[in-house]
């Protein structure tokens, strides 16, 4: 009996065990079964509302500055160089002195080409005298008529010496002029290409400066033709304006170092053909240059305003997605969904593109976080701060930073 009552003892305590084991694990189960968890909250994402506007279409184009004017100061009368009369890099006048040649000879030949002249004056005196005595007394056959006409022609003679005298004279005075080399232009003045002593103007002119006008700057440039034919179809189509008033023959010469120069230029011209090795075009503009901070030769980029859009859309490159169908944005609507709408796209320009149709305003176009959404989804929208701008403070999409 008491073996008995021992195996019923473990046998109840087994069930026991067994019961609560049961429930251990029951409880397990009901504590890992799936629960409805609290769905994320939709990522947030920079956007930029569209506020459509006037755009100007400017070209950057690649040029060079040349000076308005160039002069090569150059010997016209042969001698020894005597005298610099001006300093090297200065301004000079027109007319102003710059070299002094030795004008000994040549004020040799003045004085005797007045000489000649003197002698050829007196000679004339005579001859005309003589004729007009002359005259009156063949008609009375008091001289014969063959010695009226040879005081005449002897009086004729005596006229040409004198023009020829006069003639050497003046030729004789503009030599030695030569003789005091003047500045031809007014202008900035480089360094000099001979010194004192030098021999010059043997056989031909010699160089001996250069004065450039820099007042005012030519700007050459040139813009491939390609670009001109495509802006040209897009204002035949309506699609773009041409660019009205004064701006259509204003451009900005940006600088080496990124900086926009004070001063407008005005475009001149462009020329009416190819340049068939380069498939290039040539125009050239006129630029003030008042200080003289500009040199001739600097390299410069020139931003020429061509046409305009009337309701243009500027956005950030990064918001464009571009793909075998076409150029596409993402836009957000107020209930937070997203959308891919295709767009058309004009020229970019300072690393924006111009959007020109497929946006309305007041629309809001993503810019930051494109890699967290996609069209179907949901996104919650804040105003979008441009990289290196003061941070904004936190703000609805509605007053998102307009581009």
């Amino acid at each position: 009996m008491k073996l008995a009552w021992g195996s019923s003892a473990r046998i109840g305590a087994v069930v026991v065990l067994g019961a609560g084991l049961g429930s251990l694990l029951a409880g397990c189960g009901q504590s890992s079964s799936p629960a409805t968890a609290a769905a994320p909250p939709p990522p947030e994402v920079g956007v930029v509302t569209v506020a459509p506007g006037r755009a100007d279409l400017a070209t950057e184009l690649p040029g060079r500055l040349e000076a308005y004017r160039v002069a090569q100061v150059r010997a016209r009368a042969a001698g020894i160089l005597q005298k610099r009369l001006f300093t090297e890099g200065s301004d000079v006048k027109a007319g102003q002195a710059l070299f002094e040649i030795d004008a000994t000879p040549y004020r040799a030949t003045l004085a005797s080409a007045q000489a000649t002249l003197a002698r050829a004056e007196a000679n004339l005196l005579q001859a005309q005298t003589l004729a007009d005595r002359y005259a009156p007394l063949a008609k009375s056959q008091a001289v014969s008529q063959q010695e009226a006409l040879n005081a005449q022609a002897a009086a004729l003679q005596a006229k040409a010496d004198v023009a020829a005298g006069k003639a050497a004279v003046q030729t004789a005075q503009i030599n030695l002029g030569y003789a005091a080399v003047t500045a031809p232009i007014a202008g900035r003045i480089g360094r000099a290409l001979v010194t004192e002593g030098a021999l010059v103007g043997q056989g031909e002119a010699t160089p001996l400066a250069v004065v450039q006008q820099i007042d005012k700057l030519y700007v050459n440039f040139t813009q491939s033709a390609a670009e001109v034919m495509r802006l040209r179809q897009a204002l035949a189509e309506g699609r773009l304006q041409r660019a009205a008033g004064k701006e259509a023959a204003q451009v900005q010469v940006l600088l080496e170092d990124g900086s926009v120069y004070a001063e407008a230029g005005k475009l001149l011209f462009s020329d009416l053909s190819v340049d068939a090795a380069t498939g290039q075009i040539t125009l050239r503009a006129e630029l003030p240059n008042p200080k003289g901070l500009l040199l001739p030769g600097l390299y410069v980029r020139v931003r020429l305003a061509q046409a305009e859009v009337a309701d243009g859309v500027w956005l950030p490159q990064q918001s464009v997605a571009r793909g075998a169908t076409g150029e596409t944005v993402l836009v957000v609507a107020d209930d937070g969904s997203v959308s891919a709408r295709p767009v058309k796209l004009g020229p970019a320009q300072g690393g924006k593109a111009l959007v020109l149709s497929g946006l309305k305003a007041g629309e809001k176009v993503v810019v930051d976080g494109l890699q967290r959404v996609k069209a179907g989804g949901k996104a919650r929208p804040v105003a979008w701060t441009p990289p290196g701008s003061a941070p904004a403070a936190s703000a609805p999409a509605s007053a998102a930073t307009k581009s």
